[in-house]
């Protein structure tokens, strides 16, 4: 099996890395998913072979392959196995601002709504305050807490706060476009290009028209996150009752984007 580790990027028909082609390529044909040609051309058979690959596999938790002819990091995984993704751990924040975000938000974990189910206690109104808002309206508070960990991280290191203000997620996504030190990546660039994730990296969801869920990407290993989030559960839901450290959301399932403040 070739020792090498996935590239970054998602590799698909015509991708012109030959490298990557042709271990993929000589992979298919020792799984039984040929024959096929190790030529490094992606061309309609090795998309084929791929397509019949992805059919045929579960990844290291059970769940189906997205059958699409593409080799992004799930894939590759059950390819060539988890130790050829990089795992992009909260220490490779790309800043002493992320670094500290994360650190903060860290701390936060386990953090609990009193009582549970009513958007306050003692720690969610100030996450709420931070925003400018009165607890008194007992807000769901996901962004807040997003804000304040920026908030804590740049009062702390005597910066600028890049993160907008605000305590909605959709505004959030809407505000970053006029931040000039903010980076939105669109969930079609982030599946095409895993490594433009990278932690400190807000991600936000759409759940509504009007309504969203947002929180802080830890680490990174090829399509899986590890999050920090607040006003969720353990599985992950908008409106739950705690800060909670989250390792089941993957690049794919983020439907509205990802935010990087540099």
């Amino acid at each position: 099996m070739p020792k090498l580790m996935f590239p970054g990027t998602t590799i698909v028909a015509g991708s012109q890395d030959q490298a990557s082609v042709s271990a993929i390529q000589q992979r298919l044909v020792d799984v039984g998913c040929g024959p096929l040609d190790v030529d490094g051309t992606f061309g309609a058979d090795t998309f084929a072979a791929v397509e019949h690959f992805q059919a045929r596999s579960v990844d290291s938790a059970g769940a189906p392959l997205t059958i699409d002819g593409r080799v992004g990091p799930s894939t590759w995984s059950v390819m060539f196995g988890d130790n050829t993704i990089p795992n992009v751990a909260k220490s490779k924040a790309p800043s002493a601002l992320l670094k500290k975000v994360l650190a903060v938000a860290s701390g936060e974990v386990g953090t609990m709504e009193v009582p549970p189910g009513s958007n306050r206690g003692p720690k969610v109104d100030v996450y709420v305050t931070t925003t400018g808002l009165d607890p008194a309206g007992q807000f769901p508070w996901c962004m807040c807490f997003v804000y304040f960990c920026f908030d804590a991280a740049s009062t702390s290191l005597g910066t600028a706060n890049p993160c907008f203000k605000t305590a909605g997620v959709l505004d959030e996504w809407n505000g970053a476009a006029r931040v000039a030190s903010a980076r939105r990546i669109l969930p079609a660039e982030a599946q095409g290009q895993p490594s433009l994730v990278v932690p400190g990296t807000l991600f936000l969801l759409r759940t509504s028209a009007s309504t969203g869920h947002t929180g802080i990407i830890e680490s990174v290993r090829g399509n899986q996150l590890t999050t920090i989030e607040g006003n969720t559960n353990g599985g992950g839901s908008r409106e739950g009752i705690g800060v909670f450290r989250r390792t089941t959301r993957t690049i794919g399932q983020i439907s509205l984007g990802f935010i990087l403040y540099a």
